[in-house]
């Protein structure tokens, strides 16, 4: 059995990762049974302004830091519950110091599994103007959608003015779920939630497509990771 370390960045999807762990390896295991883990969770408000200006090294820093402590405690592999911060995992800087798990990695293979060729991509701006999952998905044969701008900039505000301080308004969940019927008209045949927090406000019971889970998706492998089921991961950030 491995020891999971969790690189938490905001405490919301954080929690919500840790719910996963547990109930994905109740099932994994057996009842009140879940892997190990360990959190260290640096405050947002410590990395929020370096990936303002774009600082990728900074935000690494702080993210090699929280590996190191999760090392020192016992960890086997990380896995972070955060897909902004993955944009800087994935940029080169300083080293990390345990292999990890990369949640586009998760969603991309989930979504080829199911065999969706086109999915919308939510998530902030820093994300959906990225490429991480765009060439994932590329490398898979799965075209990628993203918002127009004007909701592209809706959305980056509902999730660093409200998500990520625990706010869950029926508003927002309206304005997303608008978002989301756009993407859908434009011809996606599902959505990866690409932001911890938005499967917290929009439930699949609502949502007009099938949605890709970031959090839970990663969850789910963490455990797997954990018990075996999959080997244990060699990536250790930098471009693929």
């Amino acid at each position: 059995m491995f020891h999971i370390g969790v690189v938490g960045h905001t405490i919301e999807g954080a929690a919500d990762f840790v719910r996963g762990i547990a109930t994905y390896g109740q099932r994994a295991m057996s009842d009140y049974q879940h892997p190990e883990f360990s959190l260290n969770c640096v405050a947002m408000g410590e990395s929020l302004d370096a990936m303002r200006r774009g600082d990728l090294d900074e935000f690494r820093s702080l993210l090699s830091l929280s590996t190191r402590r999760l090392r020192a405690g016992g960890a086997d592999f990380f896995a972070c519950p955060d897909n902004t911060a993955h944009l800087a995992l994935e940029a080169y800087g300083p080293d990390l110091a345990l292999p990890g798990l990369h949640i586009a990695d998760v969603v991309v293979n989930e979504a080829h599994r199911l065999g969706h060729d086109t999915i919308g991509l939510l998530g902030t701006t820093w994300v959906m103007d990225s490429d991480m999952y765009r060439r994932r998905c590329e490398a898979r044969g799965i075209a990628t959608l993203v918002p127009e701008p004007g909701d592209a900039t809706t959305l980056h505000g509902i999730i660093l003015d409200e998500l990520v301080v625990g706010s869950f308004s029926a508003e927002a969940r309206d304005e997303v779920l608008a978002i989301i019927g756009r993407l859908a008209d434009k011809g996606c045949s599902a959505v990866a939630l690409a932001c911890t927090e938005l499967s917290l406000l929009v439930p699949p019971a609502v949502s007009p497509v099938p949605l890709l889970n970031s959090t839970r998706l990663l969850a789910q492998a963490a455990v797997d990771t954990a018990v075996g089921k999959h080997p244990l991961p060699d990536w250790r950030g930098g471009h693929d």
